[in-house]
């Protein structure tokens, strides 16, 4: 009996940056009447798979990347109709659709933070997010030297004692997801979409959902990209395993696909059995142009990934890295 593959396994997915892509109304930004207006010429390409790039309402500090409502859509890109639209001319047309949810963090314009902003010092309100009270005599220093992605350090004041966690932009507050409301809101929101009709969903940010309590100390000599306490954690794995759960529930064999950076040791266990279909393998963006080196990096990333019974997502560019004609 042949067992029939997931969609997912081997499709080729098109990423689509939504604000840069069509512009529908001439207002100098892309939306999602002007993606739709566009799926036939995608369909063209070859591809089996659109990624749209985050469409959600942003207070725009890090290009849609900052959310202040996960299940809603900025009216500068379109309204829900829209989505609904685009999702039913897509799979018209034989191509799947992946949404991208950011749910590492939310803006610092999200209701939210602005009631941790308004609580004060221990407050319910905070607890949803990573605080902690500053070093030294009136707490004016941060919690600990932990970096942030952007740059700096990865702490910033409420101005009365208490830092919060921003692994990015400093309008980027880290949300807990061990906090009963978080982790419950979170899986609303995964559920609202797929409830939509949408065939997956890349998990930004995925390695840093889950934070070391104690909120150690970086090892001396530490550099970026060595292992942190702030990344890949076990308990980021418990997350998606309640994650791919839902994922399971829905009919069509629904992607969940992590973005994740490293190497194959730091994908592999994303692609377990249990947890997502896909993991992001971005090491063949700075692989040489050579043979050899794309046969050995691709050996070892199969030698990993394929104890799982997954493939990798191979990662050929997105809006992170330099286009890969440029390269």
């Amino acid at each position: 009996m042949t067992v029939e593959r997931p969609w997912w396994r081997e499709a080729v997915t098109y990423e689509i940056y939504v604000r840069s892509y069509a512009d529908s109304d001439g207002d100098g930004l892309g939306d999602l009447p002007g993606v739709r207006s566009r799926l036939e010429y995608v369909r063209d390409l070859g591809v089996d798979a659109i990624w749209l790039t985050p469409f959600y309402p942003t207070a725009d500090h890090d290009a849609g990347y900052d959310v202040t409502d996960h299940r809603a859509v900025d009216p500068r890109l379109g309204a829900l109709s829209d989505v609904d639209d685009l999702v039913a001319e897509a799979h018209r047309l034989g191509l799947r659709v992946i949404v991208d949810l950011v749910l590492n963090h939310v803006s610092s314009a999200h209701p939210w933070f602005q009631a941790a902003r308004r609580a004060g010092p221990g407050s319910p309100e905070r607890a949803r997010f990573h605080v902690r009270p500053g070093r030294g005599p009136r707490g004016e220093l941060p919690p600990n030297g932990w970096p942030s992605i952007f740059g700096g350090p990865a702490w910033a004041p409420f101005g009365d004692g208490e830092w919060y966690l921003h692994l990015f932009d400093v309008e980027q507050p880290d949300l807990r997801h061990d906090h009963p409301e978080v982790a419950a809101d979170a899986a609303a929101t995964l559920r609202f979409w797929l409830d939509r009709g949408v065939d997956g969903v890349r998990f930004d940010a995925a390695g840093s959902i889950a934070k070391d309590p104690d909120y150690p100390e970086l090892p001396p000599g530490w550099r970026p990209g060595d292992p942190a306490p702030y990344s890949d954690l076990p308990e980021v794995h418990e997350v998606y395993r309640r994650w791919a759960r839902i994922l399971a529930g829905y009919p069509g064999d629904r992607l969940g696909v992590a973005e994740v950076w490293g190497g194959p040791g730091v994908l592999g266990p994303y692609l377990r059995p249990d947890e997502l279909g896909q993991a992001f393998a971005m090491d063949p963006l700075f692989w040489p142009l050579r043979a050899a080196d794309w046969r050995e990096g691709a050996a070892e990333l199969l030698a990993v990934t394929t104890r799982h019974g997954r493939l990798p997502a191979w990662v050929h560019g997105s809006h992170d890295v330099r286009r890969a004609a440029s390269r």
